[in-house]
């Protein structure tokens, strides 16, 4: 069993302050594979130090100069390929081709703001184009400073990818917080970093949890800026200890996302669709769509063709190339899943597939994939986001009423339309609030692209030049032109 009871700071791996340990658990086998420190405030006190010894060096070094680094980070993980897909799977649980599809979203991450930095370098000191009485502005765009990093378990290596590459790339230096659910995948970081010369104190890994790390990160008056991505619940703490000090904070949170079938839609496709939205990862994806909304005329086949294809899902080992669904990645996480389960049965929801329609494996800490109907739009399954491979469908009349229910939430994260004709399903798209959406399409991540969406579900917005500017301030220089 791997004991993990330093911390990457400076380039060296160093004794942690804290005192306790956290198991780190494989949970289909459900047995501990690693131990993690906890972590302590004095930690974070060493981690910000060396970031900020490292800050102006870091800066002066140029664009050019940091996509290199960043290029060799792509490089290396991509070299690391299949060591990490087969890691992420034993301490995330999910499948292989899915652990696949992160590591190279991780790796075209690396690639694109490699070249974002030298885009960055080449427009530093550009000219306003008016100017007044021969007085001139120039632009520059200077790196926010040391930025404290924090992510979830559900996606290692993809969601410290999309803030550690944008960060590096815009001159910051950096103070990263894995979970202390998932933090294996992620030391690779620290190997990479060694392996390809970076700097000392320009990527600091400090591993423990929110007692004893994440709220001394947030706290420090060293950090100049906090990017977040988890619950609600810890968003809002994050964004209330940046407040103290008047930090910048962007944050990724819940997602509550409706898929759109319209009454032109083509039932087999639609129910791919539908399927690959909500049960990919075991419905542990901010993004997940997890409220059908269905034109009633389609309804009844379109229901009986996802329970046909939830039947068909195959649970089990998410090592075994014929898995197509893996187990939840935490007991936590199970038994979070499992009480909107017993809600459901509260609220006397209708099941059209359950764990009475499923016999689970003997191990692994898993949840049926499930799916009711005619959910009422008050209950707490259609409103709450429960993280896991519950769909709620409710039918409608008409376009309109769709737009209207899926827009009737707290969140605005990301959303899906699904139409025989691809200007209709356009069109009603762009109805929609929602940060991305997609229609005809199952759903795809690029860098380019931004990520982050409307009402409690982001501040700010990650991936594309809006990924870069999260961690850039503006600076005019005025003078004689």
């Amino acid at each position: 069993m791997q004991r993990l009871i330093q911390q990457f700071i400076d380039n060296r791996w160093v004794a942690s302050h804290g005192s306790r340990c956290l198991p780190v658990l494989d949970p289909y086998r459900q047995w501990q594979i690693a131990e993690v420190t906890a972590g302590a405030p004095a930690d974070v006190e060493a981690a910000v130090t060396a970031a900020r010894r490292a800050l102006p060096a870091w800066q002066a070094l140029g664009g050019e100069a940091r996509a290199s680094y960043l290029e060799a980070f792509a490089s290396a993980l991509s070299e690391r390929r299949e060591t990490l897909m087969h890691l992420s799977s034993i301490n995330n649980g999910k499948t292989l081709a899915e652990a696949a599809i992160d590591l190279d979203d991780a790796i075209a991450c690396y690639r694109y703001y490699a070249g974002q930095a030298r885009a960055l370098e080449a427009r530093q000191g550009r000219l306003v184009e008016h100017d007044v009485d021969g007085v001139a502005a120039r632009i520059y765009e200077d790196p926010a400073g040391v930025v404290g990093l924090i992510t979830p378990w559900n996606f290692p290596l993809v969601t410290s990818a999309w803030k550690i590459a944008p960060a590096l790339a815009a001159g910051c230096t950096v103070v990263f917080k894995p979970s202390e659910v998932v933090p294996l995948p992620e030391l690779a970081l620290t190997e990479i970093a060694l392996e390809i010369g970076l700097p000392p104190g320009v990527f600091n890994l400090v591993l423990g949890d929110g007692e004893g790390i994440g709220a001394p990160l947030c706290a420090h008056a060293g950090i100049n800026k906090l990017s977040f991505t988890g619950s609600n619940a810890v968003g809002e703490r994050v964004m209330q200890a940046a407040a103290e000090g008047s930090r910048g904070v962007s944050l990724e949170l819940g997602g509550k996302s409706p898929i759109l079938v319209l009454d032109d839609a083509e039932i087999d496709q639609a129910a791919d669709w539908v399927m690959a939205g909500i049960y990919f990862n075991s419905g542990q994806i901010c993004s997940a769509t997890s409220r059908l909304i269905v034109h009633h005329s389609l309804a009844e086949p379109l229901y009986a063709a996802l329970g046909q294809r939830i039947d068909a899902l195959r649970l089990g080992d998410p090592l075994a190339d014929d898995t197509d669904m893996g187990p939840m990645t935490s007991v936590r996480q199970r038994e979070n899943v499992e009480r909107y389960l017993a809600i459901a049965t509260e609220e006397g929801l209708t099941a059209v597939r359950d764990a009475r329609h499923r016999k689970l494996p003997a191990q692994g800490e898993f949840v049926a994939p499930t799916l009711y109907r005619d959910v009422p739009h008050d209950s707490r399954l259609w409103r709450e986001e429960i993280f896991g491979p519950v769909l709620c469908a409710r039918s409608v009349v008409s376009e309109e009423e769709a737009i209207e229910l899926a827009n009737d939430s707290d969140f605005g994260l990301a959303a899906t339309v699904i139409s025989g004709d691809t200007e209709r399903a356009r069109r009603v798209g762009r109805a929609l609030r929602a940060g991305s959406v997609w229609f005809n399409s199952e759903q795809v991540v690029m860098p380019e692209a931004s990520w982050g969406g409307f009402g409690r579900s982001s501040i700010g917005r990650e991936l594309g030049p809006w990924g870069l500017s999260a961690y850039l301030e503006m600076k005019h220089l005025i003078g004689p032109a």
